[in-house]
């Protein structure tokens, strides 16, 4: 500002100290004018102290700087006034043209007393008092920070910036401003009192109503426009766009997947953007980034055909699967089903972690939706089309149980190969209701192949198979007549199951529990309880034995025997039906055989 003032007084003093000369100059050439020589004397009779001069710089030196104001003798300004306080160097040498003010007509040296400084500071004043009128800027400099606000200087003239004034928000630090020269509006001033109002607010507000208005000329859909970063948020960047601001939302930064939208910009960066709707009545203005580029959904049909093997890193896992992305802009879904060749259901985090390359195969494209399914198992071979050469029907596995079932228990007999074991197929002999009772999840086992269809994912395996058929091997001992032993199982109305050898089961009919009438098995017998029993009926074709605990101790009694094969001795056919009810296994209930026993 002093600068400003300086070269300001410097330009009228020279114009005027120009028409000195000449009139000096004039004098000189027609000294016998006297009329000339008395209108001088009248000028210099009307110089009074306090007044502003124009006057030319005869000589600089240490003690002070000789000027010529046309008064009858020179004037002397202190040398300190002419000092540039950045270098210490004197801003004037001879021959410049300045303002100064007239302090004192004469000195005791003989000199007219002259003020540099107080020549600016009164013209400061005037400058201020005219701008506060006119509602002009000025520019000043932060000097420091004071109470409640900033001390601005004004070119020698300090006046007080209010916090409140400094922005068009709220300023946190007002430190960070000292040094700056910003434009600033008088909101009062009085000279007398040397107080001085400032605002930064004001010039900032208009110069934005200014850009506003002439933004919203141009503002239009389709229009494209640089505009300035001004504030990030997790949805998006507002956008200066010239004192009106538009939204960014994060959805339409990138063709890609944005996260963060300061991974992307940064506040005041420059950026061109694409306005995407205006609402010319609420002055409110959504914009596009990405639509500045290529949309790469246009040509991906043609880039990733079908059949093809892409790479990508994972950005995204859900419940059903996860999200690969092939290139910025676009992504494809692994559902589960299509991330291994096992039939077991996992979450996709315990096959796949975010940020993991993995390689693909395109499996369709869907262009309109946006959508690309991969397929992560089909860069691998199917372990089920190479299946019949490493197993066949007969072989003898090892493996763990996966799960289990009402019908059965799967077991994995290789990393996506798993054989199911019917509940029909773990015993020969016990009567197995649910497989978790003979079975644990975890488990090792083995088993045998009993079937093998390779075309519907599917291995039948069986456990009982370990072993001989327990029921053959009886049937082949045994002949009616022949008396076993064996232990009591359970009771029925019509008689009771007895465990024999190898865990089959026969029936000793009420009737043949006692040479004596018996209401009820449980008065001849006890569960648990061991003894003798004759073979009465064999019927190997649906595993039935009779037996007889009466005829057990009779050496030869084949008419019981006739008797009891013939007639169906103390046997209703309500009793039969009850009977094989009981006896049959779940296991050969779920295949539909009837593996009770009749008499």
């Amino acid at each position: 500002m002093t600068n400003n003032l300086n070269q300001a007084g410097t330009e009228m003093a020279e114009k005027d100290l120009a028409q000195n000369d000449g009139t000096s100059k004039t004098t000189q050439n027609s000294a016998e004018d006297f009329g000339t020589l008395l209108e001088n004397f009248e000028a210099q009779s009307t110089l009074t102290p306090g007044e502003i001069v124009k006057g030319r710089v005869l000589k600089v030196s240490d003690r002070g700087v000789i000027i010529d104001i046309g008064f009858k003798s020179e004037g002397v300004v202190p040398v300190e006034e002419f000092i540039d306080p950045a270098d210490g160097k004197v801003l004037v040498q001879p021959n410049d043209r300045v303002e100064v003010m007239i302090k004192q007509l004469e000195n005791t040296e003989g000199y007219v007393e002259l003020s540099r400084a107080e020549a600016i500071h009164l013209q400061c004043w005037d400058l201020i008092e005219k701008a506060f009128n006119s509602k002009e800027n000025l520019r000043g400099r932060v000097l420091e920070r004071i109470k409640g606000g900033l001390k601005v200087d004004l070119g020698g003239i300090s006046g007080f910036l209010p916090g409140s004034q400094v922005d068009v928000k709220p300023v946190r630090n007002l430190d960070a401003w000292k040094g700056k020269e910003i434009p600033v509006r008088v909101l009062k001033v009085n000279r007398r009192r040397s107080n001085i109002v400032l605002s930064h607010k004001v010039v900032i507000e208009e110069d934005a109503s200014k850009k506003k208005n002439t933004t919203l000329e141009q503002l239009d859909e389709g229009v494209i426009l640089d505009g300035k970063v001004k504030n990030i948020t997790d949805y998006g960047v507002f956008i200066d766009l010239g004192g009106i601001d538009g939204l960014l939302h994060v959805t339409d930064i990138s063709w890609g997947r944005v996260q963060n939208p300061n991974d992307v910009f940064k506040v005041d960066d420059p950026i061109q953007v694409k306005i995407l709707k205006f609402d010319r009545e609420h002055e409110r203005v959504s914009l596009g980034y990405k639509q500045l580029f290529p949309d790469p959904w246009d040509t991906v049909e043609e880039r990733y055909p079908i059949g093809m093997r892409v790479t990508g890193k994972i950005v995204s896992i859900i419940d059903y699967g996860a999200f690969v992305e092939i290139e910025e802009g676009v992504e494809g879904l692994v559902h589960i089903s299509e991330m291994t060749w096992s039939k077991r259901t996992k979450h996709p985090a315990k096959l796949v972690s975010v940020g993991q390359p993995i390689e693909a195969i395109v499996l369709n494209i869907d262009t309109k939706g946006k959508r690309i399914s991969l397929g992560l198992k089909q860069v691998l071979s199917n372990p089920w089309d190479s299946i019949a050469e490493r197993y066949s029907v007969g072989s003898r596995v090892v493996g763990r149980v996966r799960n289990l079932t009402d019908f059965g228990a799967f077991v994995e007999i290789e990393d996506g190969i798993d054989g199911l074991v019917h509940v029909s197929d773990i015993s020969w002999t016990k009567r197995i209701k649910h497989p978790s009772e003979v079975l644990k999840k975890g488990q090792q086992v083995e088993a045998i192949i009993t079937a093998l269809e390779p075309a519907k994912s599917r291995i039948s395996l069986s456990i009982k198979d370990l072993e001989p058929n327990a029921w053959d091997k009886f049937f082949q001992t045994y002949k009616v007549g022949d008396v076993v032993h064996g232990k009591v199982a359970r009771f029925a109305n019509f008689g009771a199951f007895v465990e024999l050898e190898g865990g089959i089961e026969g029936l000793c009919h009420i009737s043949e529990l006692s040479d004596q009438r018996v209401e009820k098995p449980e008065m001849a017998l006890q569960a648990g309880q061991e003894l003798s029993f004759k073979i009465l009926k064999l019927d190997e074709s649906q595993k039935k034995i009779g037996l007889s605990a009466r005829a057990a101790n009779k050496d030869q009694d084949p008419e019981d025997v006739t008797t009891y094969q013939n007639q169906g001795v103390g046997a209703s056919l309500g009793e039969l039906a009850q009977f094989s009810s009981l006896s049959a296994s779940s296991e050969v209930a779920a295949k539909g055989s009837d593996n009770g026993q009749n008499d």
